[in-house]
């Protein structure tokens, strides 16, 4: 935390942050994954492409401290670290900048009363339609039954996403290319079905630009 943590650190001091320009040796895309937990899907994409950049967002310190771990124990050279909320990052990427965004199994916030904190919404749908890219997907993973229904809804009254699946199976079994994560064996433990939603950013148009 002391010593690595600042190295991979995004830096939130510049407007139009160039996401590439974080990485050295240089990467083809970047990758964003929106708390990442203890890290186990990130750190397996980094080591699955290693010209991909990946950037992950998480407020919690052991998540955090796990990840750390690995990017040492692991040599990775293609990790970037925010060690705090995800929107921080969103407000200061540059248009068009990411290849790929990850939502895996996020906070809920059962209560009715909280449902304006969930992290998908009209706003933060604005924020990742201006800096993906034409075609960049938007991968959801929850297992509760009205997150899903909630953020297909969202999705779909924002406008700017398609979403991939043509039968039930592109939602129920995730892709060979989407590792698993530990919250994830716990939820199917414990009986809770997780779903996979994949999202893809539409071409944006001319009178957009």
């Amino acid at each position: 935390m002391e010593n690595l943590l600042p190295r991979l650190a995004v830096p939130l001091d510049q407007p139009n942050l160039s996401p590439t320009s974080l990485f050295d040796p240089p990467v083809d895309q970047v990758w964003l994954e929106i708390g990442f937990g203890g890290g186990e899907h990130l750190v397996a994409q980094a080591v699955a492409n290693p010209k991909v950049g990946l950037i992950g967002c998480e407020p919690f310190i052991n998540g955090v401290a796990k990840l750390l771990a690995e990017v040492e124990a692991k040599e990775l050279t293609n990790v970037r670290i925010h060690h705090n909320d995800a929107r921080d990052v969103l407000e200061r990427l540059e248009d068009a900048s990411l290849d790929r965004v990850f939502l895996l199994f996020p906070d809920p916030w059962h209560k009715k009363r909280h449902h304006k904190r969930r992290f998908v919404s009209s706003e933060t749908l604005d924020q990742l339609a201006r800096i993906m890219k034409d075609g960049a997907e938007f991968r959801v993973a929850t297992d509760i039954k009205n997150y899903s229904l909630w953020t297909l809804r969202e999705v779909r009254a924002h406008g700017v996403f398609e979403w991939q699946a043509e039968c039930a199976n592109d939602w129920r079994i995730r892709p060979d290319d989407w590792p698993g994560t530990r919250y994830e064996a716990k939820a199917g433990r414990e009986g809770r079905v997780p779903v996979y939603l994949t999202f893809r950013r539409k071409k944006r148009s001319l009178s957009a630009e």
